[in-house]
């Protein structure tokens, strides 16, 4: 394998530049360049940038097949740095945005590189940090501008931040659960009948909202789920709805009249619609709302909780939709879209003289810059890649312990249903307290992110509180191939990765952290061996007396500066003629 002399000290240029840009605070003018029409990109100005975002420029870039606009947060190279000839993409985490690359001024990997003289450029993919979805520059600048101050106040208060986390994960059901007698948070409960309440019959306006409920629900579920799952999925998701209902009709009259109906729907959900059988349904869905009404005029007692109980149904499934519509994409939309927009646009606004780009890549981000070579080399294409650095990523996870072998239980599509969203940035914050705090009852959770001492506790906090998002079930569940015989896969499970990463002939830089439990270096190694050896070079961060090196701290650590940096910095340089 080949090997690189890494420098373990910057030199006396690249601190003269480190000092000049923490210390200047005069930002740059806004780049004039205009893309093509095409890409109806737009950027915003210093004074109209979120004050989340401390790039010298916020771009959003809109995807030809969806309403998202992806940011890339932009920052000018050095003028007293030594000229590059490519711009430099970086590329995030699962689940996270652009501020693990820029938690302070003092501590930003996209600013030391910005001095070292490389334009640099950080995605956020779609569901990430500022990207948004709207239709026009001035929504997406006030939607950006909210979303900045709902992160910010998060990480104002610690303990008022983790309330209002709790109150996200309250809001996000984890699964079509057994309905509650009582209403659940959120319902009107003036005119609905409640557990022991036997002494009133449900009135006309009671059944009215149960009825608009129950015809919105069930043909949400035959027309805004029709095409986000896959036929199998979309048959198991209509029937965990229809179950839930079933079984409170278990002791009634009503039980075999729905469920025979129930029969001839699910049958007419399973064909291929058009008009006709749309008709169908719509009848075969009132005959429903009829058998419920039926029941609502019941004097028999044990129907009279049964508006209570059917409402908690249908919003617990109504909030599991909406979050499956409204979070519905997974890696190879990042993969075939996301990405190569965001490279696109960069090439508009930069125009390096051979059409290439730099791309580092931490954790998800190493692996989609994997996914691509891999690509390419299958297709026989020349990649728009220089050359890549990966940091904290694999293709193939098999080998190690790492501890997103948590996430195996989403590996069943059934089971990914019942968690449609995965809200880790609530998650983090909301338990952020019980780890940087006495008694330190999740203090573990950090070892996840940062080794001992080697990240600021403030750095530290900042990280957690507003680098973390909300992850889809189907990003997840295309994820856990990595941990599978032959690695990750495409979507279709036609296409793995691993197998035509060697015929790439981009040069590539991998690096580990000898501490890391969510990507260790025997995994990190698994890619590494699969490439050409006089194309890669690894290296692995971490001494047994330390410093050692976690997750994050290849980007963020105390040491990183000192030892990471410069060995990227060397890697990048060589590789920028």
């Amino acid at each position: 394998m080949a090997t690189m002399s890494m420098s373990m000290s910057v030199s006396f240029q690249s601190d003269m530049l480190s000092v000049i840009c923490k210390s200047s605070s005069t930002f740059r003018s806004l780049s004039r360049a205009t893309a093509p029409f095409r890409l109806r990109a737009f950027s915003t100005a210093f004074a109209d940038k979120p004050s989340i975002c401390t790039a010298d420029e916020l771009h959003y870039v809109p995807l030809s097949n969806s309403d998202w606009r992806l940011a890339l947060w932009r920052y000018h190279p050095s003028p007293l740095a030594p000229p590059r000839n490519h711009p430099l993409l970086l590329l995030s985490g699962v689940g996270t945005n652009a501020i693990g690359y820029d938690l302070s001024p003092e501590s930003s990997f996209a600013r030391h590189m910005s001095c070292q003289g490389f334009e640099t450029w950080i995605l956020e993919v779609r569901g990430a940090g500022l990207s948004l979805r709207g239709s026009n520059s001035k929504d997406i600048e006030e939607s950006a501008h909210a979303r900045s101050e709902q992160m910010e106040a998060v990480s104002e208060s610690t303990t008022n931040g983790a309330v209002a986390s709790e109150k996200e994960l309250n809001n996000i059901p984890s699964v079509v659960s057994e309905p509650e007698i009582s209403a659940p948070n959120g319902v009107d409960t003036k005119n609905v009948a409640v557990k022991g309440d036997l002494t009133r019959s449900p009135t006309v306006k009671d059944e009215s909202k149960l009825v608009a409920r129950l015809t919105e629900t069930i043909m949400r579920s035959s027309e805004r789920v029709s095409g986000f799952l896959g036929e199998g999925q979309s048959k198991v998701m209509f029937a965990k709805f229809l179950d839930q209902i079933s079984k409170l009709l278990v002791d009634s009259p009503l039980y075999e009249q729905f469920n025979e109906v129930r029969g001839k729907l699910a049958t007419l959900l399973e064909t291929k619609q058009n008009s006709r059988i749309t008709g169908q349904i719509a009848d075969l869905s009132q005959k429903l709302v009829n058998i419920i009404e039926e029941g609502q005029l019941s004097v028999s007692p044990p129907l009279f909780n049964l508006q209570a109980r059917f409402t908690s149904t249908i919003e617990d499934f109504q909030k599991q939709l909406d979050f499956m519509v409204k979070y519905d994409w997974d890696f190879d939309h990042y993969l075939e879209e996301d990405v190569p927009a965001a490279i696109e646009y960069i090439m508009t606004q930069s125009n390096p003289k051979d059409g290439k780009l730099l791309a580092i890549g931490h954790s998800m981000g190493g692996i989609l810059l994997y996914s691509m070579l891999s690509q390419f080399g299958f297709e026989g294409k020349e990649p728009k890649l220089a050359a890549v650095v990966t940091l904290a990523s694999s293709l193939d996870y098999t080998s190690s312990k790492s501890t997103l072998k948590l996430l195996l239980p989403l590996a069943d599509p059934a089971q990914a249903l019942n968690v449609p969203v995965v809200p880790l940035g609530a998650m983090l914050s909301a338990a952020y307290p019980l780890s940087s705090r006495p008694p330190y009852a999740l203090s573990w959770l950090n070892t996840l992110i940062s080794a001992e001492d080697m990240m600021d506790p403030d750095l530290l906090k900042r990280l957690v509180l507003n680098n973390f998002c909300t992850i889809p079930a189907k990003l997840l569940l295309q994820l856990t191939t990595a941990f599978r015989e032959r690695g990750l896969c495409n979507r279709d499970g036609t296409f793995f990765y691993k197998d035509h990463l060697h015929k790439s002939n981009t040069p590539i830089l991998a690096i580990a952290g000898d501490q890391d439990l969510i990507c260790p270096p025997e995994a990190v190694e698994e890619t590494v061996k699969l490439i050409p050896e006089h194309l890669v070079t690894y290296k692995v961060f971490g001494e047994p007396g330390g410093p050692h090196y976690a997750h994050y701290d290849l980007v963020g650590g105390r040491r990183a500066v000192e030892q990471v940096y410069p060995c990227i910095i060397e890697f990048l340089s060589c590789h920028d003629k």
